[in-house]
């Protein structure tokens, strides 16, 4: 299916590893020139090898998002590097501190905040005007299924709920400007280095095989594919009535009815 988004300029938040790459990857084969930033420049690197590879630019940048003083500079940086950002997937994200509220500092709640909802808040902030221009814009922010239900930990639930809302009243804001904007709620997906290979690393046979008993329908873990493909239709026109959803990809793991 030809999504029609060749020649489009992307930006994916921790687009070297996991999600993020597999995002860019479905991206750059229709044909959408991507910019990948992250922390590791081993990584970037690597990537940006496989997106040039599928016949597209791609332009690795290390940084940081959750040093939310520092976006204007990336935005800027990829405008005169790439190009103004037709698609924005905020990727970036994760839970950095373990515990309850009584056991999470407010500092450590901020930061956690900081990494999943301000940094992609302030990109949301500096694309839209030019979406706005061109009357055309797509917005993608990966969440959770622990955004919209019990699990994980309490700033991690509470940051990707925050940016599931923040992805809807946008995306009723925008809704007549040609800008979709929706949120991913993926379960829990495997990929090399993530949480979900290191649990399995870190924990006997008979640890892993009952979390997967008892919380994955499938009976095993998720992979990136689905939801990097989801991503690239959901920015093509052929998603054009899809704005303000959050959608879960989860095999069914999770248990709520919407």
């Amino acid at each position: 299916m030809d999504l029609g988004i060749s020649g489009k300029t992307a930006l994916v938040t921790g687009g070297s590893r996991g999600l993020g790459r597999q995002c860019a990857l479905s991206l750059a084969a229709e044909g959408v020139n991507v910019a990948i930033c992250g922390r590791t420049k081993e990584t970037l690197d690597r990537t940006a090898a496989e997106l040039e590879a599928l016949g597209v630019t791609a332009v690795p940048i290390v940084w940081d998002v959750s040093d939310t003083s520092t976006i204007p500079d990336l935005h800027a940086e990829i405008n005169s590097s790439l190009g103004e950002i037709d698609i924005l997937i905020n990727n970036v994200g994760g839970s950095p501190v373990k515990g309850d509220l009584t056991q999470v500092s407010l500092d450590d709640f901020k930061a956690t905040f900081d990494l999943n909802l301000f940094g992609g808040y302030e990109l949301m902030r500096l694309t839209i005007p030019y979406m706005r221009k061109q009357k055309w814009g797509r917005i993608i922010n990966i969440a959770s299924i622990w955004g919209r239900e019990q699990g994980g930990h309490v700033s991690y639930m509470a940051a990707k709920a925050a940016l599931i809302a923040t992805t809807k009243n946008t995306a009723i804001a925008l809704a007549k400007d040609g800008i979709l904007i929706n949120s991913l709620a993926p379960g829990s997906i495997e990929h090399a280095d993530g949480s979900w290979e290191r649990f399995q690393k870190d924990n006997p046979p008979e640890v892993v095989r009952d979390f997967i008993d008892q919380n994955l329908p499938m009976g095993r873990f998720g992979w990136p594919e689905p939801v990097g493909d989801l991503v690239a239709f959901l920015c093509s026109d052929r998603a054009g009535l899809i704005t303000g959803s959050c959608i879960v990809v989860d095999g069914g793991q999770s248990y709520t009815m919407i």
